[in-house]
């Protein structure tokens, strides 16, 4: 006879515990398990270069775990390259001299208002004499530090760097609000020497323009005028026999204007891999096209998770979406919303810039409407419907192989749900706007 009973049930229970483990552990796993894991992983392989969080060494040698059939190998290097990604700190050099508009640039590009207590103070006559930290408020591993202008304090550009304490940044941003001066150029050398990169940003020509524009009504021409701001910047690197470098025309006071946005998108491809995700979700949302970026890189950081917990899963999509899963959703959607600024602080503060009730944008979006309850539908009936929709747009990704937990789909629903969103309102601003 088979035994029955509460002690039978526990030791089949052990038993299939043990077969579990085993398999989880196993350095080589069964033929189609191994082809559906490299299938999985080329889906992310292939993304393109610009959205990759992960650098190329990285990806290699996860690939070559999976190769050998190392699913713990290939999750090891999977979840120090997660935890290299979420805690290595951005440092960012801001130098200039006293009154260039440092403090609002610093501020601009934290996206932080001039009277949020995280800003640097403006309007402030005295100089910078020592080096200020600015965390971003939410990102603190994205730092910014206020350097003193190297004409402010009496050194050479190699004593100057060393004061300044140099190695510790990843690159400068040298701000002037007019001519840069022989000193700036000097430090620029200096910097190339030393193998790390620099940006020459040129502030306040929305005021340039607006001078012009008073002085000169009946000729003037916005382009015209910004070219000869560009050609009087690069006189001085002329005559230093210095190679023209680009210069960044930017006004801190609208930072989707100018060259601003093409500051950032020059910043986010040279950063090292590993720091440009965290330094692309700290960017302020001032264009589509960094909405844009910053989907694509979440995309590939879920995605990169849940690859991690693919390579141990035992059972494909299924089950009931638990009390935890719910709480966890809610969380992420917060997240994204606040990330991608259309939480419900974000569309109040932007409905009373244009001007119109706060319910208008919500009406336009769908993001502040995908956890409410209504009649038709329980939650978790609601909740599998956004799986579906998703397995439906995304049928591919799923038809690698890789078990994706109901957790990662309905994240990666949300996250494309807001990004939309997000498009959505900013195109409502720039239709009122102009």
């Amino acid at each position: 006879m088979y035994q029955t009973g509460p002690t039978w049930v526990k030791i089949t229970e052990f038993l299939c515990l043990l077969t579990v483990m085993s398999q989880l552990y196993s350095k080589t796993p069964n033929v189609e398990e191994h082809l559906h894991l490299l299938s999985s992983f080329k889906y992310f392989k292939n993304s393109s270069t610009e959205n990759k969080v992960i650098s190329q060494e990285t990806i290699s040698a996860i690939e070559l775990h999976l190769t050998e059939g190392d699913i713990l190998g290939a999750n090891s290097v999977i979840t120090a390259a997660l935890k290299e990604i979420d805690n290595t700190p951005l440092n960012i050099a801001v130098t200039g001299e006293s009154g260039t508009g440092k403090s609002s640039f610093i501020n601009a590009l934290r996206g932080v208002g001039h009277e949020s207590k995280e800003a640097a103070p403006i309007g402030v006559c005295e100089t910078t004499m020592e080096k200020k930290l600015y965390c971003h408020p939410a990102f603190p591993n994205v730092r910014v530090w206020d350097l003193p202008g190297i004409g402010t304090i009496n050194f050479q550009p190699k004593d100057y760097l060393k004061q300044v304490q140099f190695v510790e940044y990843d690159f400068f941003i040298i701000v002037s609000s007019t001519r840069f001066k022989q000193n700036d150029i000097d430090l620029a050398n200096v910097i190339t020497i030393m193998k790390k990169n620099f940006y020459f940003v040129r502030t306040k020509v929305d005021s340039d323009l607006r001078n012009e524009k008073k002085c000169k009504p009946s000729t003037f021409n916005e382009e015209t005028v910004l070219q000869t701001i560009q050609n009087n910047c690069l006189a001085n690197f002329k005559k230093s026999n210095m190679i023209e470098p680009q210069i960044f025309l930017i006004s801190n006071n609208n930072a989707s204007k100018f060259d601003f946005p093409i500051l950032m998108d020059t910043l986010i491809n040279d950063v090292p891999v590993q720091k440009r995700h965290i330094f692309m979700l700290s960017l302020p949302n001032i264009t589509e096209a960094v909405t844009e970026r910053k989907w694509k890189s979440l995309k590939q950081h879920i995605w990169l998770k849940a690859f991690k917990a693919g390579l141990l899963a035992t059972l494909p999509l299924q089950g009931i979406i638990s009390i935890k899963d719910k709480e966890k959703l809610k969380t992420s959607l917060n997240y994204f919303r606040v990330l991608f600024g259309v939480d419900d602080l974000s569309l109040k503060s932007l409905a009373k810039d244009l001007q119109v009730p706060v319910e208008q944008l919500k009406a336009i979006i769908k993001s502040p409407n995908l956890l409410e309850i209504d009649n038709e539908e329980t939650i978790e009936e609601k909740l599998w419907r956004y799986v579906e929709t998703f397995c439906l747009i995304n049928g591919g990704l799923l038809a690698t192989g890789i078990y994706f937990k109901k957790s990662f789909c309905l994240q990666l629903h949300f996250l494309d749900t807001v990004s939309e969103d997000a498009k959505v309102i900013f195109r409502k601003s720039y239709s009122r706007q102009n």
